[in-house]
């Protein structure tokens, strides 16, 4: 299941791409705009800073605004930073790999196989994904 993280994190980037000239937006308008807790998305906004996706300006006339343009913002990249791991599984995941504790052998295993495919899926949906997709920006 999605976490509210991720979901709130890709409405806020939606609504910052969304906006003319990419001029900063303050927290509090982003909040009311997508019915969003101030003080969660402030801890969203700042993870989306520290990995390179936002810029911030301080003081009058400040607030967030994206660094990238919104065609070069793959969900991929989105999902990983808030979500974390893709992969419903750790044994199936392609930058967070884990053996699972209670399987002999994953060549044999139906589940290691499932989530090959669901995995792949979804990386293909990501990939080809864009933050421009979703605000048809």
């Amino acid at each position: 299941m999605l976490s509210k993280k991720t979901k709130y994190g890709i409405k806020a980037l939606t609504f910052l791409a969304r906006q003319e000239g990419n001029i900063p937006v303050q927290i509090a308008t982003i909040s009311n705009s997508e019915n969003i807790s101030l003080k969660f998305l402030e801890s969203i906004l700042l993870t989306l800073r520290k990995n390179g996706f936002l810029g911030s300006k301080k003081g009058k006339g400040g607030g967030y605004y994206l660094l990238k343009k919104p065609k070069d913002i793959q969900m991929t990249s989105v999902m990983r930073v808030l979500e974390g791991p893709i992969a419903m599984v750790p044994c199936v995941s392609l930058n967070f790999y884990e053996k699972c504790a209670d399987c002999p052998d994953e060549n044999t295993c139906a589940v290691h196989k499932l989530m090959i495919q669901v995995r792949d899926s979804s990386l293909e949906i990501f990939r080809n994904t864009t933050l421009a997709d979703l605000c048809d920006c």
